[in-house]
């Protein structure tokens, strides 16, 4: 295959007098069709654009007028054709070029207007195969890779967002776009259509249950820029995935700084947590701090939850994420003011709650609508060096029916109530992870250690630390149950859990010592549940 090379650098100035307009969304379609109008560009358009344009009183040439052929197939075949690719990928300076174009009636096009057929929005939809199918579109993302290669001479857009920025270039330049701005459009046109291609493969790969695929495309939109990312001298910005997962990326912020890398980390974290719990059942609070929970709690309020959450591990609390299962209300703001706070997330907050808030400039508030369902498929995935890790998300769940007594001791039920609580929380908590529950609330948390032992180390620690603030005469883990997010390999940690004083112990089970780790139990007193799953979250 020959490749022609340009003879010489592109210009800078390019005048724009022919521009191709199709588009789907017709969001400030009017604005940019009559400022370029105004300015004596001609305009080119297809199907229901050309229409709209018409109806605005605007002088349009259809593009079937263009290629003297008419669209076919219900509009699935008509940009494929040489005088529109022609008119975008023809090189104006290369004498080959201009005779050819010459010869075959073939107009140069200098702006691209377009935006794809909605395909991601039809797949978030429900829609059925053939929809979807249907929504894939062919024309647009060709006549996108034609222009955005042709930038020494053509201006694409794609994103409503350039509509303002084309026409502030223009009155700049005299009715001329600059290379240097080409280019940017360039690099948004591939941008998208890279994003576009992998939602399509991705929902092939879905459809047909596949196995891994070959290959795999992950794709975002710039959502942020952030000021810096987990340290001062990193570069960071936030993208959304298009998938519509309420959370940070669907969140509205009412007050407070912009939020930086590590508040976004942090109260994804939170916010994936606090949906564990069902609103309907019981109002839930958890703290993050570092991605890890400090506290979690559930209440008869959001105050109380808030309370009893804060009580887990009050010095960690401090600069944390607070997330909420329910609408926020004065009592709870209230609550949360008596410290500093960097986030509180939750689906929603009244006005007497943001009145509240209003006076901490510095805190943000978040509301996302609504909670993200644990229970919903989807992707998570992780670079390291030279690729990608790519897993479905931790969506496993469990209730009472799903767990196996494997002790002489059969616990109690307000202790399998908390044990499942314990055990959703500690799906959440990095590895290895311990938590200890009591009333639905967690009294302490132990994460991210290299050994089993010391994370039931840590965790009880924090307790005993905590019950000195609170004037218990009794740690809060004395009565409690514990959650392992894994087996506990050896009897050891199981005596760590008793001494702290817990009386229940909720884990996978699946070690070669499980018998061991079971007589430890039995000769302790403890009732243990195997759930037969693993929450490793690392």
């Amino acid at each position: 295959m020959s490749v022609t090379a340009p003879p010489g650098p592109p210009p800078d100035l390019v005048p724009l007098r022919r521009a191709l307009i199709s588009v789907s969304d017709k969001t400030g379609l009017a604005d940019l069709a009559r400022a370029l109008d105004a300015r004596g560009v001609e305009l080119l358009s297809t199907g229901g654009t050309a229409s709209t344009l018409r109806d605005m009183g605007l002088t349009v040439r259809d593009v079937s007028d263009l290629t003297g052929f008419p669209e076919i197939m219900g509009g699935r075949v008509k940009t494929l054709h040489p005088r529109v690719h022609g008119g975008l990928l023809a090189i104006r300076d290369d004498d080959g070029h201009r005779a050819e174009m010459a010869a075959h009636g073939i107009d140069p096009i200098d702006l691209l207007v377009v935006n794809l057929y909605p395909f991601e929005a039809t797949v978030a939809s429900g829609a059925d195969a053939a929809t979807v199918v249907e929504n894939i579109d062919i024309g647009g993302p060709a006549m996108l890779r034609a222009a955005a290669k042709n930038h020494a001479w053509v201006a694409v857009l794609t994103d409503v967002e350039d509509y303002d920025a084309l026409i502030a270039e223009l009155d700049a330049n005299g009715g001329q776009t600059r290379l240097a701005f080409r280019r940017g459009l360039a690099q948004t046109a591939y941008g998208r259509t890279a994003a576009y291609d992998a939602a399509v493969s991705d929902w092939f790969a879905g459809a047909a249950d596949m196995p891994p695929p070959r290959r795999r495309a992950f794709a975002g939109r710039l959502g942020q820029t952030l000021r810096y990312g987990e340290n001062p001298h990193q570069t960071a910005a936030f993208y959304t995935d298009g998938s519509g997962r309420p959370g940070v990326s669907t969140a509205v912020q009412w007050q407070g700084r912009e939020l930086s890398y590590n508040n976004i980390n942090d109260t994804d974290a939170a916010i994936e947590l606090v949906a564990e719990f069902d609103p309907a059942e019981a109002a839930a609070c958890v703290i993050v701090k570092h991605a890890n929970p400090c506290g979690v709690a559930l209440g008869g309020t959001l105050a109380d939850a808030y309370r009893r959450a804060y009580d887990c591990d009050r010095t960690s609390a401090f600069g944390g994420i607070v997330a909420l299962n329910r609408k926020l209300d004065a009592a709870t703001a209230e609550e949360i003011c008596a410290i500093f706070t960097e986030v509180v997330v939750a689906p929603d907050a009244d006005d007497t709650a943001r009145e509240v808030f209003a006076a901490r400039r510095n805190l943000r508030l978040l509301t996302t609508g609504r909670l993200p369902d644990p229970a919903a498929p989807g992707l998570a995935f992780r670079q390291v060096a030279g690729g990608f890790l790519v897993q479905d998300r931790d969506t496993g769940r469990l209730d009472r029916r799903d767990l196996r007594i494997v002790t002489r001791r059969q616990p109690a039920p307000a202790e399998i109530e908390d044990m499942i609580f314990a055990w959703r929380v500690a799906k959440h908590v990095k590895s290895n992870a311990i938590v200890f529950a009591r009333g639905r609330a967690t009294v302490g948390v132990g994460a991210g250690q290299m050994s089993r032992v010391d994370s039931t180390r840590i965790a009880a620690r924090k307790a005993a630390d905590m019950a000195e603030v609170l004037g218990l005469a009794d740690p809060p883990t004395k009565g409690a149950v514990a959650a392992s997010d894994a087996f506990f390999p050896f009897p050891d940690g199981i005596e760590s859990i008793a001494a702290a004083g817990a009386t229940a112990v909720i884990q996978p089970g699946g070690s070669l010592r499980d018998a061991e780790v079971i007589a430890a139990a039995d000769r302790l007193g403890l009732a243990m549940a195997f759930t037969g799953m693993r929450h490793f979250r690392h």
